[in-house]
Order: C-alpha cells, then sequence, then structure tokens
C-alpha cells in the first residue's frame, strides 16, 4: 500500500503556529503520512479564492490524497464541518462554498457531515476547527476510515457563485477571478470555451478595459519589456499578463470590476 498524502490549504499565513499545530495532529494519529503544503497565502476569509486554487491544484496528486482546505470566516458558528469523497480523492473542511466547485463537477461526490466525536480531538475550540476537526479527520481517513462512518451523508452542500462567461454572437464576455503573485489577472474564459466558439485561436482580439490586444501570445518575450499582452495560462484559462511588469499595474482597474471581451477581429 503506497504512503498517504494529505495536502493542506489555508489563509492562516506562516507567520503563526497554526499550520505547525494541524501537521503535529495529523502526525500524532499517522505518523507515517506525508504532508504537502499548497498554499497558506489565500486572502484572508476569501472562500472563492481558495476555491478556485484548490480545483486547480487537486488533482495534481495521487489518486487517494486527502486535501484538507481551511478558509472559514464562520469557525463556530452554524456552518457545519464536512468531508468528501470525489473522484477518487478526499476533501475535508468547512461547508462554506469552497468545494462547491468540485461537488458541482461529479454527480457521485459523497459529503458527509462530520458529526462522529471519535474522530475529533476531545476538546473542541469555538475557533481552531482546522486543529480539532479537520486535522484529525483527514488524518483518519488516511489510516482507512470510511468518511461514511463519521456523520451523515448529505445533498445540500452550500454552494458560491461562480461567475461565466457570456456567449454572444462574435464574442465572449468574461471576468478576472483573481490576481496572482506576479500581477498576472486570471479570467473565467477558458482555452476551449474560446475554441469551442471561434474554432481556433487565431483571428481574435482581446479588450481589457479600455485597452486591445491583437492576438493571444505563447509566451511572455512575445512582447516587450513592460508590454500587456493575453496569454493562456497554466490552468487553461486567458490571463491578462506583461513582460517584467505586473499587468495588474498596467490595467490600473480594480479586478472585481473588470470586464475582458475576446471577439473576432474585423
Amino acid at each position: 500500500m503506497s504512503k498517504k498524502i494529505i495536502t493542506v490549504t489555508t489563509d492562516f499565513g506562516t507567520k503563526d503556529v497554526y499550520v505547525g499545530v494541524m501537521k503535529g495532529v495529523i502526525l500524532s494519529i499517522n505518523p507515517d503520512v506525508t504532508i504537502v503544503d499548497i498554499t497558506h497565502e489565500i486572502e484572508a476569509g476569501n472562500i472563492k479564492e481558495a476555491s478556485f486554487l484548490l480545483k486547480d491544484a487537486y488533482s495534481y496528486f495521487p489518486e487517494g490524497t486527502i486535501h484538507i482546505a481551511v478558509v472559514d470566516p464562520g469557525v463556530g458558528g452554524k456552518r457545519r464541518a464536512i468531508a468528501i469523497k470525489s473522484k477518487g480523492y478526499f476533501f475535508v473542511g468547512p461547508d462554506n462554498g469552497l468545494f462547491w466547485p468540485i461537488i458541482e463537477n461529479d454527480k457521485d461526490a459523497v459529503v458527509v457531515h462530520l458529526k462522529n466525536k471519535k474522530y475529533f480531538l476531545p476538546e473542541i475550540s469555538s475557533t481552531f476547527h482546522g486543529r480539532d476537526i479537520f486535522a484529525p479527520v483527514a488524518a483518519y481517513i488516511s489510516k482507512g476510515v470510511d468518511i461514511r462512518d463519521m456523520g451523515d451523508v448529505i445533498d445540500d452542500p452550500v454552494r458560491i457563485e461562480i461567475k461565466k462567461p457570456e456567449f454572444l454572437e462574435g464574442k465572449i464576455i468574461g471576468h478576472a477571478i483573481r490576481e496572482d503573485n506576479f500581477g498576472n489577472i486570471i479570467t473565467n474564459i477558458s482555452k476551449e470555451d474560446i475554441i469551442k466558439h471561434f474554432n481556433s485561436l487565431e483571428d481574435i482580439e482581446i479588450i481589457v478595459g479600455d485597452k486591445r490586444i491583437p492576438k493571444i501570445s505563447r509566451t511572455y518575450s512575445d512582447v516587450g519589456k513592460g508590454e500587456l499582452l493575453v496569454l493562456i495560462g497554466s490552468s487553461g484559462l486567458l490571463e491578462i499578463s506583461a513582460n517584467m511588469k505586473k499587468a495588474s499595474e498596467i490595467v490600473g482597474k480594480n479586478i472585481n470590476e473588470l470586464r475582458i471581451e475576446v471577439r473576432r477581429k474585423n
């Protein structure tokens, strides 16, 4: 049997001990597990950002990997703690919409409301379920415990609204999802969307706010230093980028209000 992997994704940052303590709980229950950090630099409380990054990352791990994700502004309140099995992977965290993009794409996903305190720490803090619930639950899953033994199967997990692109005659209208650490603006328009709508990545132009970009580039060096470009990023999504500069600084707008139009050239 291969060694189990548990990943951890949070908005905790790395200055405090929170992430380290969660790992300590996991290793106390299963010292043979491998723990991998995906990121701890999600904007505090930004559930949509967490859901995007987790969905982008989870499938690059071996099947059977257990993904803990804790971006939990409702901790200690009425929101449920859940575990999910989907397409050979497990997910553990708060039921606040964080896992909805994964559940939405798998009609056979099993979602369990975690209730069996046998798999929690003895004392449950109202502010640190990452340590007291999610870390031990993930550790017990790594030891082979069936998530159905941990609570009740539910069919009403919390959903979040994810903006979808609009497909109009001769154009696609999209929006920015997030800005990465390099200042690249990731949009909700995928390569597949463009090919399906236009049959090609050629002979199209992109309007970003009030700026026109004449084509989709392959690399950053396709344009001069400091110039804006558009390319298909590693996630398969359209990205607004710049050569040796932050695209967000050039665009100069709140990305939450940024409109992106892909249209056929005249």
